[in-house]
């Protein structure tokens, strides 16, 4: 798509009127006295964690934001290739694959030692690597992640609406036995025509997505820990006429002494962000106290580009931030020496928690995937399916996630400062690039051993679905209708866990097969995962949802052998779902079997967490030890 030719406009391109583009989402009145989780922060950690649980109309969720509407421009831009996955799981990625741009390849640039004073082309790589995500890393307004967030909260059962002109005041959580069941009071201020006016909330959790100025994390007595601030750089969104050749490809541009650009091409065609290195802070300056405006920017960036050119014809958006990673010892208000004793109650979330330098990429993506832990544990929790111990798992989790991030971030900045002041060369920032392509892909994320993710006893079983990472898709057959697809987008943010059935070579509905033993088990035994946490009269499928994989062609198989567990009766008509086998794509030539490396023989089952991390990988024949991983955590129906 190609739009923004005439000037900057914000909201959705495909409405050709300006002034109709974008939508006034809001919910007016008071806020409602009780609440199940109360949400502060409209921001991409908030409005994940709102839209996941807008699924759920039995849980009353409220979010707030202290801005007077939605945001418009401006800010985080970078997409990542895990992120994409998600937003496959939540139903848009689609649309933002229509409208953003794609970061298909990345080109260097370093000073010209046979020029003095001007740049040339050092190399240009693909930016991901072959075979990492079925999704490219794009970029696209975060302004506009938020709209598709806001649409299906919208269209939700719930019909979730943000209440803007809420700023959080303080909270207070009563942990006595008198609490009752919602112990957690929030004071807000709302602001409107009349003046000021003081409204309380009481809920049974509140998470705090409100920034790295969070109040919410300060009200549990939360800091952010880590390095001062000792360098700024500026940021501007423009729309300029250049001969820079690479204008419309990501680069990364080293000067021999003015500095370093990190240039993305935005989406539309003709909008482009540029990242310009400014000086070093001293000990205390900040970076808003500096005397920068656009046309030193651009000024900046003009002497960085020798000897190219660079006409800025409008700026859509510029800042000025500092270089900084900071982090919390925990995500929730739960003191480290009570931690198995104390069900957390309040919980923070994205840069409320951490903060990342944009040169990686990393902060509205890792923020989104807070919430996408966050969000199913709650609902799970809410709905009576776990017990409220899961949701320590939370800041456990992220907490290391973050922390290795923020590692590979600083390191990420450092290097760029460096090359750029010639204390390294830049060569070797290309090679660390590529090295640590998958950190800036979001698919490095690997959770550690718990009580949601065993270790890897068998792990051989399906080398390519690590434990702990999440599950990597790949294309398959489905056998009811022959439609190629991607198995990793059976997984949807609806919060149900999904048991993928990987059947050995031997023919899969046979009597005695050890997939027809794993289905009976399932089906029919009073110690199933399905018969312990599935309540009457529910679809069989609405909390462990179990597809199976066989190594047949499509077309060797009939839909009428296929077992009534994977063709299970749903809804009030009992209709039959005919979309839970599946098959390699062979005339594709994608063996789903070799790919991700599923032992042939054997097969093997592999257990997806709801945000699409893989918990486990057990031999098929393993149904007591499937059980025993489910009794950790779940609460049985019975």
């Amino acid at each position: 798509m190609q739009f923004h030719l005439d000037g900057y406009q914000p909201g959705d391109p495909e409405i050709l009127d300006p002034n109709a583009r974008t939508v006034s989402t809001a919910t007016q009145g008071p806020l409602p006295t009780e609440v199940d989780v109360l949400i502060v922060g409209c921001g991409p950690a908030g409005l994940t964690l709102a839209a996941q649980l807008s699924a759920f109309p039995d849980i009353k969720t409220c979010i707030v934001d202290q801005k007077p509407g939605p945001l418009l421009r401006g800010q985080a831009d970078g997409i990542a290739c895990r992120t994409m996955e998600m937003f496959e799981a939540f139903g848009f990625a689609e649309r933002v694959l229509k409208e953003s741009y794609w970061v298909n390849e990345t080109s260097f640039w370093r000073p010209n030692e046979a020029v003095p004073g001007t740049i040339t082309r050092s190399g240009r790589i693909y930016d991901t690597e072959d075979g990492l995500s079925e999704f490219p890393h794009v970029i696209l307004n975060q302004a506009r992640v938020h709209d598709f967030f806001l649409d299906v909260m919208r269209k939700s059962k719930t019909q979730l609406e943000p209440h803007y002109n809420r700023q959080f005041h303080d909270l207070t959580v009563d942990r006595s036995e008198s609490a009752g069941s919602h112990p957690v009071t929030v004071t807000l201020q709302r602001s409107g025509e009349a003046g000021s006016e003081t409204e309380i909330v009481r809920a049974r959790y509140v998470v705090g997505c409100d920034g790295a100025r969070s109040k919410v994390r300060k009200s549990i007595g939360q800091t952010l820990h880590g390095d001062s601030a000792n360098h700024a750089w500026g940021v501007m969104d423009v729309l300029a006429v250049t001969d820079f050749p690479d204008i419309r490809l990501k680069a990364l541009i080293q000067s021999a002494g003015e500095g370093s650009i990190v240039l993305i091409p935005r989406e539309g065609g003709y909008l482009v962000r540029i990242y310009v290195e400014l000086d070093k802070l001293s000990e205390g300056q900040r970076a808003g106290n500096l005397d920068i405006n656009a046309d030193y920017l651009i000024a900046a960036a003009q002497l960085i580009l020798k000897p190219y050119s660079l006409d800025v014809k409008e700026v859509a958006w510029w800042s000025v931030y500092e270089i900084g990673q900071r982090l919390c010892d925990r995500f929730d208000d739960v003191p480290q020496d009570q931690a198995v004793s104390l069900i957390p109650r309040v919980f923070i979330a994205g840069d409320a928690c951490h903060t990342h330098s944009p040169k990686a990429g990393q902060g509205m993506n890792v923020s989104m995937q807070d919430s996408f832990n966050l969000g199913w544990k709650l609902a799970s929790v809410l709905k009576e399916q776990s017990e409220p111990s899961l949701l320590a798992t939370y800041s456990t989790e992220r907490q290391a996630i973050a922390k290795e991030l923020i590692e590979f971030d600083r390191e990420w900045a450092r290097m760029l400062s460096a090359s750029s002041a010639g204390s390294v060369d830049p060569a070797k920032t290309q090679d660390y690039f590529v090295r640590h392509g998958r950190y800036t892909a979001g698919t490095a994320t690997r959770y550690q051993p718990s009580v949601l993710t065993e270790d890897g006893e068998y792990q051989h079983l399906a080398l390519g679905f690590p434990i702990g990472m999440r599950f990597h898709s790949a294309p398959v057959i489905r056998l009811s209708d022959g439609k190629p697809m991607q198995l990793g987008h059976t997984i949807k943010a609806d919060g149900r866990w999904r048991l993928f059935l990987f059947a050995g070579a031997e023919e899969p509905f046979v009597a005695g097969s050890a997939l027809q033993a794993t289905i009976a088990f399932l089906s029919g035994d009073p110690s199933s995962p399905l018969k312990k946490f599935t309540k009457d009269g529910n679809d069989p499928d609405s909390v462990i949802d179990v597809r199976a994989v066989l190594q047949q062609p499509h077309r060797d198989l009939k839909v009428e052998d296929v077992p009534p567990l994977l063709l299970p009766p749903k809804g009030r008509y009992g209709l039959r779902d005919y979309e839970k086998v599946f098959c390699p794509d062979y005339k594709g030539g994608n063996d789903v079997f070799e790919m991700r490396g599923i032992d042939r023989a054997a097969g093997c089952i592999v257990v997806a967490r709801p945000d699409q991390y893989v918990a486990t990988v057990l031999p098929m024949d393993a149904h007591q030890r499937l059980s025993a991983f489910f009794d950790g955590f779940m609460r049985s129906v019975a």
